[in-house]
């Protein structure tokens, strides 16, 4: 399978890029930077320079041709201000959308937050998920194969293969950034998750369980 990654160069996209690479897919990473760049070609990937806020529609289309699906596991950061929360975490995800649509890429993995689900904070929190849920919207309103894995507080903890995933956990709680990336992993190999989306914390079934049992 050939795999473009948005965010490929992040925190969860790395590792991400890794496990793809490690079970024999192809991977195209995009990247806006050198030193990024650089680093997904030291992975074994392809590396692609792209800047999804920059870039128009054209050249979003030209980085997803060929491929057989895409995982957006792009954001701002928490550093980031609200403009670049709306251009990246809401804006770069539809532009990969259109373009996925585009090029008939129908397979897109997104990932979001369990956080919009109570959106109880304010200021740039509140913000970063009002994007995200938004993103999650238009994905949910496309005519795409889409899943969205919606993940609880991100931690650096060693990966575990240990989660909980359903549609709603009814909690709240963290997941090693590790087990995120190895839930993508999951999700593009296992056809029940197509148009779903679901929710994934730390828990006590094996990724590969967790997610057939979507």
């Amino acid at each position: 399978m050939k795999v473009v990654i948005a965010g490929a160069a992040g925190q969860i996209g790395s590792i991400t890029v890794r496990l793809l690479v490690d079970a024999g897919h192809e991977v195209r990473g995009l990247a806006r930077k050198d030193g990024q760049l650089e680093l997904l070609g030291g992975m074994n990937a392809e590396p692609y320079r792209l800047d999804l806020e920059a870039d128009g529609s054209d050249a979003v289309a030209e980085a997803v041709r060929g491929a057989d699906a895409i995982i957006f596991a792009a954001g701002a950061g928490p550093g980031s201000g609200d403009a670049r929360k709306e251009t990246m975490d809401y804006g770069g995800a539809v532009k990969l959308i259109e373009a996925a649509d585009r090029e008939d890429v129908r397979r897109y993995v997104l990932v979001s937050s369990m956080g919009y689900a109570d959106p109880g904070g304010s200021g740039k929190m509140e913000n970063y998920a009002l994007a995200k849920l938004k993103a999650d919207v238009a994905l949910q309103t496309s005519d795409l194969d889409y899943t969205i894995v919606r993940p609880g507080r991100l931690s650096d903890d060693d990966p575990t293969d240990r989660i909980d995933a359903a549609v709603q956990l009814g909690r709240y709680g963290e997941i090693p950034r590790a087990d995120v990336a190895a839930t993508l992993v999951a999700v593009l190999e296992s056809e029940n998750t197509t148009r779903r989306a679901f929710e994934v914390l730390s828990g006590d079934k094996s990724v590969k369980d967790a997610v057939a049992g979507i």
